[in-house]
């Protein structure tokens, strides 16, 4: 759309309108069709949505991501706490509102999965450093700017 808004050389809506329906006559049409079509779609996949799939899925958040996630945090910070000879904790559920995770020595952390630089959260601000992990078959890579310590 960007290409096509600079070949136009009207100044109004109006002409824009005109401009692009008589350029890309079945544009709208062909648009609104395919949009419909998946929408129909993942209406369809929501349908198929039933109560035991929701318990398994929040089993598996509460249970399995929880329990991992919160192991994984703790096994990095105590690690490059030992690694910076330096002392380390994990947050309270006060600073954890905040977006720590933990301390190493008197610097707050957050430990997130390398996915989430992919995720790219851009309504989140993490005004804290930021530990990555990512889990491999043989251990667990971790990625930090050792300047922040």
């Amino acid at each position: 759309m960007s290409e096509l808004i600079q070949e136009f050389n009207g100044k109004s809506l109006q002409e824009w309108i005109q401009w692009y329906s008589t350029k890309h006559p079945n544009a709208i049409e062909a648009a609104t069709d395919k949009i419909y079509s998946k929408f129909q779609e993942m209406k369809c996949a929501v349908e198929q949505i039933n109560r035991e799939m929701i318990e398994a899925w929040v089993k598996d958040l509460v249970y399995t991501k929880t329990y991992c996630g919160l192991k994984f945090q703790s096994a990095i910070i105590a690690f490059l706490a030992e690694k910076l000879c330096k002392t380390w904790r994990l947050a309270t559920i006060e600073e954890e509102a905040k977006g720590i995770d933990g301390f190493i020595g008197e610097k707050p952390i957050q430990i997130k999965s390398a996915t989430y630089k992919i995720e790219n959260r851009l309504s989140e601000i993490i005004d804290v450093p930021i530990v990555y992990y990512e889990k491999k078959k043989d251990g667990i890579n971790i990625e930090y700017d050792p300047s922040n310590f």
